[in-house]
């Protein structure tokens, strides 16, 4: 019989390590793991079967099975789904190919899974928790289809390596043997397992039987005790989605979403309704309070559990909802689908379409409930989720309206922190204001003090604060609210000052001449600036432009970025730009003047968080500038 003897991939040897020497609490969580991937086998099975029936090899009774043995201090979770083969075993117990997987080891390392043990569920290494209550763990399985003689052995002890071998197993399916520490060896007890199945099981559709032994009164002679052995499913197998709100308890709502989640925390919201007319569909959708760690990955599962007739069908079906709502959790079953449709079908079938919809409709609509009943509550969804629904304006045009509503915003009249919605800002515009009027910035603290505000606050106009890489586009995508449109605080050529621009322009006309000539290859125009009342200069992006911060993201993420040219606003009000007209018009050839445009260069970079061209020729250029004003003095 081939033994073969293997090591561990070096990220899963670091995962096992770290999870049976950090992890202290909620251990009963690898038997939760266990059950749910013996659920996912069966429904594998299942599914397989519609095509080809003998894959049930004469046993359609499915079910889940857990065997305590206390005499060998053993657990088992058999079940009689889909099994693997020896390929599969490998691939499924040795590896772990998921983006994530360095995410999780530095949560690991940072014991901040600790008390959050639902991240052993969304980083998809749920099996390795069994070796946090066992020292040895054995898996027997066969493929459904194989003979009796084509199973698989694989066996670890947690010290880095496993083996595999070839093996007999009469049934098709899987067993997963623990071989449990001293210390967990409650496991073993039929109470502490029901307690388990109870909290973290409940739900799954199959059933989960243990042989439970009773002793009782023998009925022939009354002083006599007889023990009796029977099989007993521990979980309710409800299927929540389909039953009557009115008889589902809010326990019982936040237990099935844990289970679907894999999230400790209660969900924000529920929602649970059956659609009837042409089309009826039931639907169990929830709302988590907190942002999964792997949301933004590209191979993060979105969409909920897919049902028809009571037979699971995908576990993450995309298509039932848009990317802008990856966040919602849940199930939806459908006895109008048929049972063999495949992933292909069903992004041409037009239920799917109309059921899309119509969940996309009413999740929106209760975000729309949520901020309008609970501001404090809909905050705090929105601190967490507010990013991924912002992309919902890019991609889905039809509903933009619907989710401008939604967007929250900080302003220069908010406290940190706190957020308005657009029509909170609409109806709290100045008279004679006819734009909405944003700046995007890295943070609060930078966009506040940013000199492209100067002209805003001395007119007392309130600006939104966008601080996402993308707000810029999304913006820009959305076009009006309200019947106003969007103005940018650092594009386009604002005029916020006395309606003077053009009397400026003529005045310092020769000035701004020199500066655009010795800075061509720099900038596109120097102006006289509408929005400075502070700052001397500042750098304009076109009204059409990219905007700096998204230029900035864009070339950190290593792609080419349109090297457009910006526009240099210069403030004649300010004394520094006063002074270098006077020194043009004494000498239009001055090489002080010539330094000092390309010193004002550098400062609208800096103004704006860049770096100046040359910070070593700047520092000296202002180096030596002041040491002639000290002389002067």
């Amino acid at each position: 019989m081939a033994v073969s003897k293997r090591k561990f991939k070096a990220e899963v040897n670091k995962i096992l390590d770290l999870m049976i020497h950090s992890l202290y609490s909620h251990k009963e969580i690898f038997l939760r793991e266990l059950i749910s991937n013996a659920s996912d086998a069966i429904d594998k099975a299942r599914y397989e079967a519609l095509t080809d029936a003998a894959l049930t090899e004469g046993d359609g009774e499915w079910k889940i099975q857990l065997i305590p043995d206390k005499d060998a201090g053993t657990l088992t979770v058999r079940d009689n789904g889909i099994g693997m083969s020896r390929d599969e075993v490998v691939e499924a117990l040795g590896t772990i190919a998921h983006s994530g997987t360095k995410e999780f080891l530095k949560l690991l390392e940072s014991r901040a899974v600790k008390n959050n043990p639902e991240l052993i569920g969304q980083f998809g290494v749920g099996f390795y928790a069994s070796f946090m209550v066992a020292d040895e763990v054995s898996v027997l399985t066969r493929r459904a289809g194989a003979g009796p003689n084509e199973a698989v052995l694989w066996k670890s002890g947690a010290d880095g390596t496993y083996t595999v071998e070839e093996a007999e197993k009469a049934a098709k399916g899987t067993d997963v043997v623990l071989r449990l520490k001293d210390d967990a060896k409650s496991y073993l007890e039929e109470w502490e397992l029901r307690k388990v199945v109870k909290q973290y099981s409940d739900f799954i559709e199959y059933p989960v039987m243990m042989d439970v032994t009773r002793t009782k009164t023998d009925p022939d002679d009354k002083d006599k005790k007889v023990t009796e052995t029977a099989a007993e499913t521990l979980n309710s197998r409800k299927a929540i989605w389909l039953k009557d709100k009115a008889e589902i308890t809010e326990a019982e709502y936040n237990e099935f979403y844990k289970h679907v989640s894999h999230d400790f925390t209660d969900p924000a919201k529920v929602l649970h309704y059956k659609a009837e007319g042409t089309t009826e569909f039931s639907v169990l959708l929830y709302l988590p309070k907190q942002r999964p760690f792997d949301i933004f990955y590209k191979d993060y599962k979105v969409g909920p559990t897919l049902y028809v007739r009571r037979v699971q069908i995908m576990d993450h079906c995309e298509d039932l909802i848009p990317p802008y709502l990856r966040f919602v959790k849940g199930v939806v079953e459908s006895a109008d689908l048929p049972l063999n449709v495949s992933r292909e079908m069903l992004q041409n079938n037009r239920m799917v379409a109309v059921i899309k919809k119509n969940i996309t409709k009413k999740v929106l609509d209760t975000l729309a409930e949520m901020k309008q009943d609970d501001a404090e509550a809909y905050a705090t969804f929105y601190a967490q989720f507010g990013r991924i629904l912002k992309e919902g304006i890019h991609h889905d045009f039809e509903r933009k309206e619907a989710i401008a509503d939604l967007l929250l915003f900080e302003s220069t009249r908010t406290e940190p922190g706190k957020k308005i919605t657009l029509a909170e800002y609409v109806a709290r515009m100045r008279d004679g204001q006819e734009e909405i009027y944003y700046i995007t910035g890295t943070d609060r603290a930078a966009a506040v003090s940013s000199p492209y505000l100067e002209a805003f606050k001395e007119k007392d106009y309130e600006v939104l604060i966008m601080t996402d890489e993308f707000d810029d586009i999304i913006i820009s995508r959305l076009g009006r609210y309200a019947e106003k449109s969007f103005q940018s605080a650092i594009k386009g050529d604002l005029d916020l000052g006395a309606g003077d621009k053009e009397e400026k322009q003529k005045e310092y006309g020769g000035l701004l001449e020199l500066m655009q000539d010795q800075l061509k290859d720099l900038v596109e125009a120097v102006r006289i600036s509408g929005r400075l009342k502070d700052s001397a200069v500042c750098l304009v992006t076109g009204e059409h432009d990219m905007d700096p911060q998204m230029e900035k993201m864009l070339a950190a993420m290593g792609q080419d970025v349109p090297q457009g040219k910006r526009s240099l606003e210069v403030n004649p009000d300010h004394e520094l730009i006063g002074r270098m007209k006077e020194l043009f018009a004494a000498d239009p050839e001055s090489e002080t003047l010539k330094e000092y445009v390309g010193l004002l260069y550098d400062q609208a970079l800096m103004l704006e968080g860049d770096h100046p061209r040359d910070p070593v020729a700047f520092a000296k250029a202002v180096s030596k500038l002041m040491a002639e004003g000290v002389a002067a003095g």
